[in-house]
């Protein structure tokens, strides 16, 4: 099977309760994050680890991307999370509250320890000032990152700021990360939003995501999951215009012509990959859609 490597939503499902884990395999989100942490009381952190070992070895999630957010390791929770996370084998670990680059090789280096299969990958919880401060060297930590999670909660709630629309508050710790994941090419995906009766504010929060070059959004409901898809993906007007610049630029290299215009715009080399990039992400959307038919 094609990996996915669209991640426009990103769905936090708790470990603990087996109706949302079994709900998830029918879910048309890119990725699953199961979630061993904030979802799931201490109490119930022991048998949230086995419910989730066995529905992921049961398998039935198709393409999309299963990610485990363990506890820190240093909790009391972290080690028998990271044990169970490598035998359930998921698409990546995501860890939390990454301050700086000495806790990712931790993990890098825990996971080899306890033998766990090189195809998963480290995803990157980014949610405290210390971590915005670290974001460059967090990012070039270790080659087994492949995204940054912004947990904007969590970042709101330490920096004693306020949930706004415009997110103006974490706007310059949103683009230290995103600098720092497009320095190092992984993916980064947005924060989450919490009202679920706030349709019209949690559009614009996947619209300002999407216009600053976020890959997609963390979300906590399924309801949120169409409208995250529809926005971090090209319409079909960029995508024909993306076809006409690409056709374009093979005629003109064919005439050996250096100047390209398609629609009165002034095409570069920038404009042509940046269309076969948006061209390839339409396909497997299409692929994984034509899947869960």
């Amino acid at each position: 099977m094609m990996k996915n490597l669209v991640r426009r939503s990103v769905l936090y499902m708790p470990a603990s309760n087996a109706r949302a884990l079994e709900k998830a395999r029918s879910l048309p989100a890119d990725c699953l994050i199961f979630d061993l942490e904030d979802a799931v009381a201490p109490a119930e952190k022991s048998s949230a680890r086995a419910l989730l070992l066995k529905a992921l070895k049961q398998g039935g999630y198709g393409h999309r991307e299963k990610i485990i957010r363990i506890n820190p390791l240093e909790s009391e929770w972290g080690q028998e999370d990271l044990k169970i996370a490598i035998l359930a084998c998921p698409d990546a670990i995501l860890l939390p509250k990454i301050e700086n680059a000495q806790m990712v090789q931790r993990l890098e280096q825990e996971m080899a320890q306890l033998g766990a299969d090189k195809k998963i990958k480290i995803w990157c919880m980014m949610e405290t000032p210390r971590g915005m401060l670290q974001a460059e060297q967090i990012a070039g930590a270790s080659p087994l990152i492949s995204a940054f999670v912004m947990g904007t909660s969590d970042l709101v709630k330490d920096l004693q700021a306020k949930h706004t629309l415009m997110r103006l508050p974490i706007i310059t710790s949103l683009g230290l990360c995103l600098l720092a994941a497009r320095a190092q090419n992984i993916d980064i995906i947005d924060g989450v939003y919490l009202d679920l009766q706030d349709t019209e504010g949690y559009e614009q929060s996947c619209l300002q995501g999407m216009e600053m070059g976020f890959d997609g959004k963390t979300l906590i409901h399924p309801q949120q999951i169409s409208k995250a898809n529809k926005i971090f993906m090209s319409c079909p007007e960029e995508l024909e215009f993306s076809e006409k610049i690409i056709r374009a630029s093979f005629e003109a290299n064919e005439r050996g012509e250096a100047v390209v215009v398609v629609e009165g715009k002034l095409i570069e080399h920038l404009h042509v990959a940046e269309a076969k990039r948006l061209l390839a992400k339409a396909k497997i959307i299409k692929r994984n859609e034509l899947m869960l038919k």
